[in-house]
């Protein structure tokens, strides 16, 4: 397949990124703190727009800045989802990933928790685990205080920031502790693995590639006798008693083989999964709600699951702005 086989709207996506990157010479080369800032830079465009929030809040959690999105002023506490930003471990922030966080809170009618966690690799496995752990109790002990309810939080991330998510609610179920009410993953990292997507779509028209990948496993963990803890690679975990999970997939993603084979593996587990692959969607193509109606579907369809899950029947709460573009 070629990048021909993308939709047109991520090709362009993708285009537009790789253009940004390419006025820094040699990003690759930059010095990590500069690739990051720079990363922030390129992505100004795709985190600009979407819903306004009647109020965004932020405060620090064991250590780590945390922002919090409320679509509107409701008095009953309210349903929630702590979303942790992807990246490789290494990269972005909940700046970054701002419109995506308001977006979900928009559009599923709930207060959205992000969180900058410590990244690798200064700060290696387990640290960015303990931290989006602590963020999760923080908000369930809080809750009353929050405006949240503590039954209804959910947790998701994309990316490495899914992986995140998986290794927390698997953390809290063996230390016998409440988890999360609902798993939302977007195109994550939960096997070291290269397989055959990697090999499909490896090329930098596709927006991730093996080197980048390895190279994040090498930043978040010392060695690679770590991979076999479940923590760090979920796929090889015992899945059993984790919460309804969604999956988005995309096709065009050297990551897809292990999204299926989570589906899958929680499917065997008996959690209830719901799975969408999208056609020509590459890695990240979810930032690309602005300009794709293919992300605008994903979005939409993944928060609606959402809200079915935390809040019944209702769609939006009352009085939370409709999404925008």
């Amino acid at each position: 397949m070629t990048a021909n086989d993308l939709d047109p709207s991520i090709r362009r996506f993708v285009a537009a990124l790789n253009e940004g990157y390419g006025q820094f010479l040699d990003f690759g080369a930059l010095p990590l703190p500069e690739r990051r800032a720079a990363a922030e830079q390129v992505r100004a465009r795709w985190r600009s727009g979407g819903p306004a929030m009647a109020a965004t809040e932020e405060t620090v959690v064991y250590g780590c800045r945390v922002r919090v999105y409320r679509p509107a002023a409701v008095a009953e506490p309210q349903p929630a989802l702590l979303y942790v930003h992807g990246g490789g471990w290494t990269m972005f922030s909940i700046d970054t990933h701002d419109r995506l966080m308001r977006e979900y809170a928009a559009r599923a009618g709930i207060v959205v928790v992000g969180i900058d966690y410590s990244l690798s690799p200064e700060a290696k496995f387990p640290t960015a685990l303990h931290e989006v752990a602590a963020a999760f109790r923080w908000i369930r002990a809080g809750s009353e205080a929050c405006g949240i309810d503590p039954d209804r939080v959910a947790i998701g991330g994309d990316s490495a920031g899914a992986n995140l998510a998986v290794a927390t609610a698997l953390s809290l179920r063996d230390a016998g502790e409440a988890g999360p009410a609902a798993m939302l993953l977007n195109y994550g990292v939960f096997d070291p693995a290269e397989t055959d997507s990697y090999r499909r779509y490896g090329g930098p028209a596709y927006m991730l590639t093996p080197a980048e990948m390895a190279a994040f496993w090498v930043n978040y963990v010392d060695d690679t006798d770590a991979y076999a803890n479940p923590l760090v690679a979920p796929l090889a975990a015992d899945l059993h008693d984790l919460p309804p999970t969604c999956l988005v997939i995309a096709e065009c993603d050297i990551l897809a083989d292990s999204n299926h084979a989570m589906a899958a593996a929680l499917r065997r587990a008996g959690v209830a999964v719901e799975a969408h692959v999208y056609r020509g969607a590459t890695h990240s193509f979810l930032e690309a709600v602005s300009e794709s109606a293919l992300a605008e579907q994903a979005l939409e369809r993944s928060s609606l699951w959402l809200a079915a899950r935390l809040q019944g029947s209702r769609t939006r709460s009352a009085g939370a702005p409709p999404p925008s573009r």
